[in-house]
């Protein structure tokens, strides 16, 4: 492997709001997808995460949990969506948070989320991390207890034909890095 693979993926990854509604993405895929993103490091291996892959009825049913007041209407076309649910870190990793005052626990399911979308692109499908959702409702629809928390959901699929794919804005590398010695 070369790291001028890592960065063609880096630049081709991006926010899908299009998405073929009438290419499904296989179980097998979304489950190869998965398991590559639970190859990512955490905090003490905890893995503090699972992961729900939602297809066909359901998924258009769970589409109306991240569509409050207009937002992702997009998101009526995927086929397909990855629910990250928050688990508990392991002894060692919560008493390292608490005596380091660091997240590790976010810190982990915000690493393991870019493992999967980074996997989802190199496996040919789009994704859009979703922020806005109402987890009651999406609790609700996926029949959770009422404490779990979702910190991420995942819209995943084919993009439509034509999405066309942006050239990343970033900062000037200065404004963002410095190298100390």
């Amino acid at each position: 492997m070369d790291i001028k693979d890592i960065e063609k993926l880096y630049l081709h990854r991006q926010s899908c709001r299009s998405f073929d509604c009438e290419k499904p993405v296989s179980d097998e895929l979304l489950k190869e997808v998965c398991r590559l993103a639970l190859l990512a490091p955490s905090a003490c291996n905890s893995q503090p995460w699972k992961l729900l892959a939602v297809t066909g009825e359901r998924a258009k049913e769970l589409a109306a949990g991240v569509q409050d007041l207009g937002m992702n209407k997009f998101a009526s076309d995927a086929p397909a969506f990855i629910v990250v649910l928050e688990g508990a870190g392991n002894l060692s990793a919560t008493v390292g948070s608490r005596f380091k005052n660091t997240d590790f626990l976010h810190n982990d399911i915000g690493i393991m989320t870019a493992h999967l979308v980074l996997a989802a692109d190199a496996a040919g499908l789009s994704t859009c991390i979703l922020g806005w959702r109402n987890e009651d409702k999406l609790r609700k629809i996926l029949h959770l207890p009422e404490k779990t928390r979702i910190p991420h959901i995942i819209a995943i699929g084919y993009a439509s034909e034509g999405y066309e794919i942006h050239d990343k804005k970033r900062k000037p590398m200065e404004e963002t890095f410095a190298l100390i010695k």
